[in-house]
């Protein structure tokens, strides 16, 4: 008998309700806080039980919902131009023919196109947040890998152990390094020299293992995974021009740009508003270069701005668990009680542990922004109260999120990947356990030495 998974916004209501329980049986306490940096941080062992309390009425897990939305504007909002900017430079098939450009260059020498095709995937996902995006390549890659050889499970590798390392070393991801960062109290894309070193030894693990892999099947065609559910038709990309070029380009200048404006050299003091004013020049920019009429850009814009609008839904309630915590008062007892086990085992153990609790969460909201708004009000606290700073622990959620959407079932794009391509779950799960495993390992010892570096 198969059990359904939930949907995740039912997950997040059922832990809505499960946060207001913990409020009637928990008691109410507080820690005391001070101001480090501009943002506020709890004082280790200033821990204290509220007494006289009033609790939470049952009106208020609905009332909660529409605070935390607007609590949540700032990101939600940022979430929509994002959607609404790609899709619009989606529209004019620029990054289409780029990976389309690139498969065909390199479409008959298999090593290479490992490699490049996985460092793209990856790339994408560093640096845009892409994921849905590749779905249409799916096709593409299955033909490519069939004619030369090689299996079905050859080109999903190449795909979805590429994109899964770019989420879980990535360096500016609007999606998840930016929001997590942002409910932390960090500074955007602050931290990201450390992440850059990480992403090209997470990357090549990932690579020899995919890479080791294609070479077997080279040898070995009979021992490969060969789906044929007749929906492997041959994709048609666009060839790529001077225009397509221009756009790539000034895409790059745009991400660029936002690092400059955040960083503290710059001066500009950019944040969530400016950010999401590059995008959208960025979009109109586009526009008038791709000569794309208005209506169809406001089109464009609008569907991906819509794509979106389920994870704007699944970060207001996510926002709505941590809002019940903190009005009930038990917040800080969470983080009393949870601490205590990782204080005494010091600040290397104490970020693989979160980086565990990381993983083991990813199953339940595998959304990764929304992801960010349950765990990390959690997560920072802990962190400040067993010397692991707020970085790391932004670190050990990206890690457990991305790492981790390689394997869960609840991952909706991973799902959709393999469903197009025709390959049962179980046997996905066969492939990849393997160098989960290695990166699991890997992403502990890289959170212990950002321990022992002081990784701020």
């Amino acid at each position: 008998m198969r059990i359904k998974m939930p949907h995740t916004l039912v997950l997040l209501f059922s832990m809505m309700i499960c946060a207001q329980i913990l409020t009637y049986i928990l008691p109410a306490g507080t820690f005391s806080t001070t101001e480090i940096d501009g943002r506020e941080v709890i004082i280790s062992g200033t821990y204290q039980i509220i007494k006289e309390s009033e609790k939470l009425s049952l009106w208020s897990i609905f009332t909660v919902l529409p605070r935390a939305f607007a609590d949540s504007q700032a990101i939600i909002f940022f979430i929509f131009i994002i959607g609404g900017s790609l899709a619009v430079i989606k529209s004019t098939g620029a990054i289409d023919a780029a990976i389309g450009k690139m498969l065909e260059v390199f479409g008959t020498r298999p090593s290479i196109l490992v490699f490049l095709c996985m460092f793209i995937f990856a790339a994408g996902s560093a640096s845009l947040g892409m994921a849905e995006e590749y779905l249409p390549f799916v096709p593409l890659l299955i033909t490519l890998c069939l004619a030369l050889r090689l299996d079905t499970m050859s080109a999903i590798g190449i795909m979805v152990v590429g994109y899964g390392t770019g989420y879980g070393v990535a360096m500016i991801n609007p999606f998840t390094v930016m929001i997590a960062q942002g409910v932390a109290g960090l500074k955007p894309v602050s931290g990201w020299w450390y992440r850059l070193v990480l992403f090209l030894p997470f990357f090549m693990v990932g690579w020899w293992y995919v890479h080791r892999y294609v070479q077997q099947i080279i040898k070995n065609p009979e021992k490969g995974y060969y789906a044929q559910n007749g929906r492997q038709e041959e994709v048609v990309y666009p060839l790529i021009n001077r225009r397509h070029k221009i756009i790539l380009w000034l895409t790059l200048l745009a991400l660029i740009l936002i690092v400059y404006g955040i960083s503290d050299f710059s001066g500009w003091h950019w944040y969530i508003t400016e950010l999401g004013a590059v995008f959208m020049a960025l979009a109109l920019i586009v526009i008038l270069i791709a000569g794309i009429n208005p209506n169809k850009a406001a089109i464009s814009f609008a569907e991906g701005a819509t794509e979106l609008a389920s994870t704007a839904l699944l970060i207001g309630f996510a926002r709505s668990i941590a809002l019940i915590l903190e009005d009930g008062m038990v917040l800080h007892t969470i983080i009393h009680y949870a601490s205590i086990p990782l204080q005494k085992t010091g600040p290397e153990v104490a970020a693989v542990g979160m980086y565990a609790i990381q993983s083991i969460f990813n199953f339940f909201v595998p959304s990764g922004s929304g992801q960010a708004f349950v765990t990390i009000p959690l997560l920072a606290p802990i962190g400040d109260l067993t010397g692991v700073s707020r970085q790391i622990v932004v670190l050990a959620y990206q890690f457990g999120d991305g790492f981790t959407n390689m394997i869960v079932p609840t991952n909706a794009v991973l799902m959709g990947i393999l469903g197009i391509a025709g390959i049962p779950y179980d046997k996905w799960f066969r492939f990849i356990l393997p160098v989960m495993i290695r990166f699991w390992l890997l992403g502990s010892l890289a959170l212990m030495v950002a321990v022992w570096i002081g990784y701020n």
